[in-house]
C-alpha cells in the first residue's frame, strides 16, 4: 500500500479539551538508535526523517531525554530539524526514568529530581515549555503497582508554574492512573499495547470513560514483544498492504481515543507508517486480528464519540 497519505487521514483527537493532534505521530525513540541498545545511527539520516514525517502531516513527535546512543541523542535531533517550531507542533516527553552507566533506563527520579529532567529537555529541544509532559514510572518491566502519587504532585506543579501544558502517565495499571487522577487532570496515558497484545484492555477503558488519549508505546511490536506477523499476513494481501500497516490500521480502529506513534530511522519505513493513516479495515478484519476485543471496540467507541475525537 503505497499513497500520498497524510497523516490527517487518521483523524483528530483533542488533548485535554484544548490541543487537537492528528491520531498518527511520530515516536523518536528509535532516531537514535535502532532500539536502546545497539550502534548508533547516522544523525542526517534521523534529520532527514523528522522534516519528512511534518512535511507529511505528522503533528505529535513523543520523545525523552534518554533517547540516546552514545553522541547521537534524538533531542538534539529534533531540534537540529525542526526548530523553530511550528506553533501547532506538539513536542511530548516523558520523565522518570534515569539511565545506568550503560545507558538503559533501569533507575527512577524520585520527586526532588524531576524538575532537573523536566529542564534539561526544555534546554536540549530550545523550548520553554511542553505541551505534554508524562511521568514515566517503573523501569522496563510492565506497571509494578507502586505508588505514582507523589511524584504526579511534583509535575503537577511544574505545570502549575507554566512548564507544562498537560500531564500523561505511562507504564501505568489501572489503580495508578485512578492514583493519578485524584491528583492532576490527566490527558493521555501511554501503555504497552499492540494488535496481538491487548492484555490492557482495562486501562484503554478507563481512558475512554474520561476522554483520555490512550498512546501505545511498541505500537508494532518490539523489546521481548515482537508482532507475529503471520497473524497479520492474510489481511494485509486483502489490502495490497503490508503487516505493519495492518498493524498501525487496527490500532485507530480498536478506539477513537487511541493516538499510534510508530518510530523509525528509515525513511523508507516512515513512509509506509504514514500511509497506513489511510488503511480501513472493515468489521471482518478486526474480527478476525481481535475476535475478543470486538465487544470492547464497539463500547469504546460509543463511549468516546462525543469526547472531541
Amino acid at each position: 500500500m503505497t499513497t500520498q497519505t497524510t497523516a490527517a487521514a487518521s483523524g483528530r483527537f483533542t488533548l485535554g479539551g484544548d490541543l487537537r493532534v492528528n491520531r498518527l505521530g511520530f515516536g523518536a525513540m528509535r532516531l537514535a538508535a535502532n532500539a536502546l541498545t545497539g550502534p548508533a545511527r547516522d544523525p542526517e539520516t534521523g534529520i532527514k526523517v523528522l522534516r519528512q514525517a511534518v512535511d507529511a502531516g505528522v503533528d505529535h513527535i513523543d520523545t525523552a531525554g534518554f533517547y540516546a546512543r552514545g553522541d547521537v541523542r534524538a533531542n538534539d535531533l529534533i531540534r537540529t530539524a525542526l526548530s523553530p517550531y511550528a506553533a501547532d507542533l506538539l513536542i511530548a516527553t516523558k520523565v522518570g526514568p534515569l539511565p545506568g552507566p550503560d545507558g538503559i533506563p533501569t533507575g527512577q527520579a524520585g520527586p526532588e529530581q524531576l524538575r532537573g529532567l523536566l529542564t534539561e529537555d526544555l534546554r536540549a529541544l530550545g523550548l520553554d515549555r511542553f505541551g505534554l509532559v508524562y511521568l514515566r514510572v517503573g523501569g522496563t518491566d510492565g506497571p509494578g503497582g507502586e505508588s505514582v502519587a507523589e511524584r504526579f504532585a511534583a509535575l503537577a506543579e511544574l505545570r502549575e508554574e507554566g512548564l507544562i501544558r498537560h500531564l500523561g502517565i505511562s507504564n501505568v495499571d489501572v489503580a495508578q492512573l485512578d492514583e493519578a487522577l485524584g491528583v492532576a487532570p490527566v490527558v493521555a496515558v501511554q501503555n504497552q499495547y499492540h494488535v496481538h497484545r491487548h492484555d490492557d484492555a482495562a486501562v484503554l477503558a478507563r481512558c475512554a470513560e474520561h476522554g483520555i488519549a490512550y498512546v501505545p508505546f511498541f505500537p508494532l511490536g518490539g523489546g521481548h514483544d515482537p508482532i507475529d506477523h503471520a497473524r497479520l499476513a492474510q489481511v494485509a494481501r486483502r489490502y495490497d498492504a503490508t503487516t505493519a500497516q495492518v498493524a498501525l490500521a487496527w490500532l485507530l480502529a480498536t478506539a477513537p481515543n487511541m493516538l499510534a506513534i510508530p518510530g523509525t530511522g528509515s525513511p523508507a519505513h516512515l513512509a509506509e507508517n504514514i500511509a497506513a493513516a489511510g488503511l480501513r479495515l472493515d468489521a471482518a478484519d478486526l474480527a478476525e486480528l481481535t475476535p475478543a476485543t470486538a465487544a470492547f471496540t464497539k463500547r469504546s467507541a460509543v463511549r468516546t464519540a462525543a469526547q472531541g475525537t
